[in-house]
């Protein structure tokens, strides 16, 4: 069986370990005698496989003890809902950092619970870069300041964290969860949709501290008050149970080869030789500022519309899949999450290099 390489920016690749091993057990796990897809999740087995997934994720992770992890469903866009109706509850302020869309979508969902406030933006060059955030820029009654850690679309990403203070920070980490060590203590609340470095669509994990669990305003519904996954851990109803498993399965793998520091080597390997390539081309010009660039997400044109839709058609053609660009970027867009191998950066540069060749008048 030949895989393709699949550069969408989510779902995305998952490592062929994971899937070999799911399939493997997809029938039977171990033995139950029945497929994890089939059993209930109030059941001793799948207990086992949640705890197991959580004291992994922790373990990479290097999650303090008082902090909570929750998985849940909804996807990221319903966090936007859950952190002000939860956290926007003592000036009822909060500050908000625009570098794209989700940034945007989050701020705009804030804005129906409390006073939101956007501090910086990056808007005014197609948010091409992070915008400088001081510490005299934040409210210091702000309830939260949020920020969107990597930018999917935009192909930027925070290096170096704001300096909030005493106020605090809560990042949509979606598209670089797992890809670095991360200080997960600098954070009130980290959350991300699983579909892009953890696992299949339709899990969203949640890493909250636990002294911001409990606030939830009186109009919060229950599914979206932190207190009520809380106190179920994770089970007030049925789980993604299915995508859980998978999520212990990747979480198993990165331990495998050595953790989030291997992890970052592996992804930086990857960038560092997909960004000297567009540095140094005639033809494909990388679309984000030197000091912004994403690990994850990296977005290029060659400046004529009909050359990119060529691009992306012929790539395909070669194995190289989901290569187009967002539409308010243009171009094309290579997501290199962690299951990317070096050797798929390898195939597109090679791909590049040819198309330039053929292309490049």
């Amino acid at each position: 069986m030949a895989r393709a390489y699949n550069f969408s920016a989510g779902p995305s690749m998952l490592p062929e370990e994971v899937l070999k091993r799911a399939a493997e057990e997809m029938c039977e796990y171990g033995t139950t005698g029945q497929s994890v897809m089939e059993m209930s999740h109030r059941s001793p087995e799948y207990q086992s496989i949640i705890d197991e997934a959580e004291r992994d994720l922790r373990e990479i992770m290097s999650i303090p003890y008082n902090y909570k992890v929750l998985f849940l469903q909804g996807g990221a866009s319903t966090q936007f809902a859950m952190v002000p109706l939860n956290l926007m509850t003592g000036s009822g302020k909060a500050d908000f950092v625009l570098t794209g869309q989700w940034a945007k979508k989050a701020y705009k969902e804030a804005a129906k619970y409390g006073k939101a406030r956007a501090i910086a933006s990056s808007e005014d060059k197609t948010f091409s870069y992070i915008p400088k955030v001081t510490p005299d820029m934040i409210d210091p009654e702000a309830d939260f300041v949020h920020i969107c850690m990597n930018n999917t679309i935009y192909g930027t990403l925070w290096h170096t964290l704001p300096d909030t203070g005493e106020v605090t920070l809560v990042a949509d980490i979606s598209s670089c969860i797992l890809s670095e060590p991360i200080d997960v203590k600098r954070f009130g609340i980290l959350y991300a949709g699983a579909q892009k470095n953890v696992g299949p669509a339709g899990l969203t994990i949640v890493i909250i501290r636990e002294d911001l669990i409990g606030h939830a305003m009186d109009i919060t519904p229950t599914m979206l008050d932190y207190k009520t996954h809380s106190d179920n851990g994770s089970m007030f109803n049925t789980p993604p149970c299915y995508a859980i498993y998978v999520a212990g399965l990747v979480f198993k793998w990165i331990k495998s080869i050595g953790g989030l520091s291997e992890m970052k080597k592996r992804n930086e390997e990857k960038a560092e030789l997909l960004y000297s390539f567009l540095d140094s081309s005639k033809l494909f010009r990388p679309t984000v500022e030197k000091g912004s660039r994403s690990l994850m997400n990296v977005p290029f044109v060659t400046g004529d519309e009909a050359l990119d839709k060529k691009f992306v058609k012929e790539a395909a053609e070669r194995g190289l899949y989901n290569l187009k660009g967002h539409r308010s970027v243009g171009g094309m867009r290579a997501s290199i999450y962690n299951a990317m191998p070096k050797e798929g950066v390898i195939k597109l540069i090679e791909f590049m290099k040819e198309f330039e060749e053929k292309n490049n008048a």
